[in-house]
């Protein structure tokens, strides 16, 4: 099997081309010829050479609509990205073209559909779109693939029947997490308290540390209760210098393995970006989200709403959360009932293996790999 992903800018364009590559090498060994495209100073350049696949960097910038000039520029290099991707297409001659997210998978795309119109290539293609809203890029770019990959039930309209709901594939050491009890003494817990997870990403989140640590300050956490709270690199000093001396549970700048915080977690305070809804899912964990407010076209807010309106979750908007209404939306949520509700509702939400199901659209797409 030839398999050409695109993805980059976050981990959560990446992880799940991660995740899906290393479930196909697993699978064939070394019959399986996987190779990646992304861009040269995005998070992609790091990540991919160090989980083992090649990476062929083009050229690529955000599809732009506010200004003519920036518009005429951002075709000038992605048409130059198109260009190199031909190149790339023509060397590792894919059955299988994978784009995960991210501008970058634009010029990829276009070029895999025109080699295919022009019967130079028989590649395949489908699009993993994580998010409950489409970003500008997937919406362009869905007319051109052959199947649409998501996370929820029911895909964008504008999908159509290309959409399948295959869930998003999650890091591989979240499919297994350690005894609760092991995660516990690693971390530093008390294991006769309940943990709530609070995470904003290996930048960290002000508002959600600031209205934490304040709800802290002012002794609202719950009885029985205590933090994990991972205040991300560039707020530890600060956040450490504000919680009180005799917080109760632990305090970390990020961890890059997160399998020990979600093993102990009852509870998650983060964020609503695709690849932290993706691992909730998986995990069935119950949270309070906060959704990013300038992320692209609101998709944060988008993702939040989906899981809101399953029961799934609880939403509050950025500007709206202080110390006090974090503090009321505990006391509410972290009574036992509540929790279980979300915890059933979540869990619906759940689909039986991300991996093996897209490895099988996988081998589906590849059998029926005609010209169209």
């Amino acid at each position: 099997m030839r398999i050409l992903f695109a993805g980059g800018g976050t981990g959560g364009h990446i992880y799940p081309a991660v995740a899906i590559a290393d479930a196909v090498r697993e699978r064939d060994g070394a019959g399986a010829r996987i190779a990646f495209v992304g861009t040269a100073d995005r998070l992609e350049a790091r990540l991919v050479p160090q989980a083992g696949y090649p990476l062929h960097c083009i050229a690529a910038r955000p599809l732009r609509r506010d200004r003519i000039g920036a518009a005429l520029g951002t075709a000038f290099v992605n048409g130059w990205g198109v260009l190199q991707a031909f190149g790339v297409l023509l060397r590792e001659r894919p059955e299988i073209v994978i784009a995960t997210g991210g501008y970058v998978c634009f010029p990829l795309v276009v070029a895999a559909r025109a080699l295919r119109a022009l019967r130079v290539s028989r590649a395949k293609i489908a699009l993993l779109e994580p998010n409950a809203q489409p970003g500008l890029t997937n919406r362009l770019l869905a007319p051109f693939v052959d199947e649409v990959w998501g996370a929820l039930p029911q895909g964008d309209p504008r999908f159509g029947a290309r959409y399948r709901c295959t869930g998003v594939p999650i890091r591989g050491s979240l499919r297994s997490l350690p005894p609760r009890a092991t995660a516990i003494e690693r971390l530093g817990l008390d294991p006769q308290r309940r943990t709530l997870l609070a995470m904003g990403g290996s930048q960290g989140a002000r508002s959600l540390n600031d209205a934490l640590v304040g709800a802290i300050a002012a002794g609202l956490l719950p009885t029985g209760w205590q933090v994990l709270h991972l205040t991300g690199e560039r707020e530890y000093d600060r956040v450490r210098a504000r919680l009180p001396a005799a917080a109760a549970g632990a305090l970390r700048p990020y961890l890059d393995d997160p399998a020990d915080a979600f093993a102990v977690a009852d509870l998650v305070l983060a964020r609503a970006g695709a690849s932290t809804l993706a691992e909730l899912i998986a995990l069935a964990l119950p949270a309070i989200l906060v959704p990013y407010p300038h992320a692209a076209e609101g998709h944060q807010s988008a993702n939040a709403r989906a899981l809101e309106g399953a029961g799934a979750a609880v939403t509050i908007a950025d500007e709206e959360l202080t110390a006090a209404s974090l503090g009321a939306l505990l006391a509410r949520i972290c009574a036992p009932e509540a929790l279980a509700r979300l915890r059933a509702a979540i869990a619906t939400l759940r689909t039986p293996e991300p991996t093996a199901l897209i490895l099988a659209r996988i081998a589906t797409l590849a059998g029926r790999n005609t010209q169209t």
